[in-house]
């Protein structure tokens, strides 16, 4: 058995003739499968996101003040 045997076989549903129709009627098909998350899955994600790019704005303000401060230290 080879391996081509055992490839998934895909088939085609967008022809070449009048590809670039074809390809907006494919790409509604596309977002009429999305699942969307909810809002407030959406609301959830955005505030840990937030939430996290602020600790981390913190954490690098902390480290470069402490490599400035011991920099100026040394060369003084």
């Amino acid at each position: 058995m080879s391996a081509r045997d055992n490839a998934k076989k895909v088939d085609r549903q967008v022809t070449p003739e009048g590809g670039f129709f074809n390809f907006f009627k494919g790409l509604v098909v596309e977002f009429k499968r999305i699942t969307w998350a909810s809002k407030e899955d959406v609301k959830k994600a955005t505030i840990a996101v937030i939430a996290f790019c602020c600790i981390y704005v913190v954490i690098v303000a902390v480290i470069d003040f402490g490599l400035n401060s011991l920099v100026k230290t040394i060369l003084k």
